[in-house]
């Protein structure tokens, strides 16, 4: 089957993510479905555009939000994509389709008191659980690294000579971060309750929950969550949130763009540019000191 050929495509002359690969097979798969339901065909490869149209309407009414939408049809240009370059359709279904309006959604970071607040107090309880969850927020933050890339961490990318870690990211590409003293410390405290676990089914992976096995993404958002719960008032509580907090809070600081691109491990600096935004108190100090007539304080 063509979904089949494209999926392996993405995931071996690509070189997408499982995490990628699945997502991708399930939005096929849905689109399938409603084609099935709607037009009694399963066959996705030589359609109109009026499937598609139908589909997004579906979506619509289900309450799907126009930046969900645009991204399972960007799925959908990319299987067609995939059928123009293997010449099996000539032309593709959506051509002349142009992508629904999106709101623009500003995600404001955790601030430096809050996350204090949460790694300055007494909230980690002083068993295994407590110093993986302590640890996951530790990294998240300190490094940058995305969720996946955390949960996929082995044992033998933490290098504590060199006080770094390897990630492996996107299309399996890899990068060094630094590790700073208190994430280093905080390994070493996570490895020493890892070590009196009885079982791990999985043990090349360096975290893993208290039976042994992988973490999941859902452990991973909830610990994020419930911690920054107790904290914080800010509506969104992900492990995403700690990503964009890291990179906001280099650059509040003077880190160069190329510098936390790297470390972002993004492929362009217009990836990287969306975390520039600068507190109006910020801009304000920066100009008073800049301009010449400003106070030099």
């Amino acid at each position: 089957m063509s979904i089949n050929r494209f999926l392996a495509f993405i995931s071996f002359e690509k070189k997408y993510s499982e995490h990628t690969r699945i997502a991708y097979q399930g939005n096929l798969k849905d689109f399938q479905d409603h084609c099935f339901e709607t037009f009694q065909t399963k066959n996705i490869d030589k359609i109109g555009y009026n499937f598609i149209r139908s589909w997004i309407v579906a979506l619509v009414e289900k309450g799907n939000s126009h930046r969900t939408i645009n991204r399972k049809i960007s799925v959908l240009r990319s299987y067609y994509k995939f059928l123009l370059k293997t010449e099996l359709i000539s032309v593709s279904p959506l051509k002349l389709h142009r992508p629904l309006k999106e709101s623009k959604k500003v995600n404001v970071p955790f601030s430096t008191n809050e996350i204090s607040l949460l790694l300055g107090g007494d909230f980690f309880n002083s068993d295994y659980n407590g110093a993986l969850e302590k640890t996951i927020i530790i990294l998240l933050y300190y490094t940058g690294m995305r969720r996946a890339e955390l949960i996929n961490l082995k044992i033998n990318n933490v290098d504590f000579s060199e006080g770094a870690v390897k990630v492996l990211g996107k299309r399996n590409k890899e990068r060094f971060i630094p590790l700073l003293p208190e994430a280093i410390e905080c390994l070493k405290a996570y490895f020493l309750e890892r070590k009196k676990l009885r079982l791990i089914a999985e043990e090349q992976f360096l975290f893993c929950g208290f039976k042994g096995k992988k973490l999941s993404d859902g452990f991973v958002y909830k610990t994020v969550k419930n911690y920054f719960s107790k904290v914080s008032t800010k509506v969104k509580k992900s492990p995403h949130m700690l990503r964009h907090s890291f990179a906001t809070h280099l650059l509040n600081n003077g880190a160069d763009l190329n510098a936390v691109k790297d470390l972002l491990g993004h492929e362009s600096v217009a990836a990287t540019q969306i975390y520039t935004h600068t507190s109006m108190k910020q801009i304000q100090q920066i100009y008073a000191k800049a301009h010449p007539r400003g106070t030099k304080k």
